[in-house]
């Protein structure tokens, strides 16, 4: 199992959107997410940043990751979503949620 954790902004005018949106995740979004080997996932806000944390748990995390990509309704999902999102300056290349480097873990 990895554990990632990833970190975005949020336009503040559109917080409250993206709350009630996922408060009703699509069933379809929620289906794709699981089949591609996520678990534990939730979304925390902050100071109109929005900060993730998830378990994968799988075996092969890019080819998930493309097989959630290619799903239409997650597609459409994403689109909505990232008109709220503000991706950080300093993120890697081809990344929109920026991950985050793990300092400590205790079990």
């Amino acid at each position: 199992m990895r554990r990632f954790g990833q970190i975005i902004g949020i336009d503040p005018l559109q917080v409250e959107k993206y709350k009630t949106c996922h408060a009703a995740v699509w069933p379809e979004v929620l289906k794709m997410i699981k089949a591609c080997n996520i678990s534990n996932y939730s979304i925390f806000f902050k100071d109109n940043l929005l900060f993730a944390y998830l378990e994968y748990i799988g075996d092969n995390f890019e080819a998930d990751m493309a097989k959630m990509a290619a799903h239409p309704k997650t597609q459409e999902w994403w689109a909505i979503m990232e008109l709220m999102q503000k991706p950080l300056s300093t993120r890697a290349e081809g990344e929109w949620w920026a991950n985050m480097e793990e300092v400590f873990h205790l079990e």
